[in-house]
């Protein structure tokens, strides 16, 4: 929370360059993701702006909002990374959708999947 805090206090200036600077933080094989999902991201969706929330590299809206984030395994203590998307992205289907997924490991596979559910959130 106190991580929150600061990037509220901090607002929309160097949002990018504070997100690269957590990713740098990261430790292997999370630093090396979260820089491949960063470049897919700003690929696929370039009207999504690079912050950082809760301490993690995530992607907002032109309203502010965040769309998408990374969680890190090794923060959190887990077997895998995560890709998870807010309300404020588009990925409805029907009256149930998955709104986070497990990441192991950045194959060209899931790199087009990834491109695709980003292109699909932003709508």
């Amino acid at each position: 929370m106190k991580e929150r805090a600061r990037e509220l206090k901090a607002g929309k200036e160097g949002g990018e360059s504070a997100a690269l600077e957590k990713i740098a933080e990261l430790p292997e094989p999370d630093r090396s993701m979260a820089l491949r999902l960063h470049a897919l991201i700003k690929a696929s969706a370039p009207e999504l702006s690079p912050k950082t929330w809760y301490g993690m590299p995530a992607y907002a809206n032109r309203e502010g909002k965040v769309v998408c984030f990374f969680q890190g395994a090794q923060k959190f203590k887990t077997r895998y990374a995560t890709l998870g998307f807010t309300d404020a992205a588009k990925l409805d289907e029907g009256h149930m959708w998955p709104t986070a997924f497990a990441l192991k490991a950045l194959t060209p596979t899931e790199e087009a999947k990834i491109a695709e559910l980003i292109k699909r959130a932003v709508g």
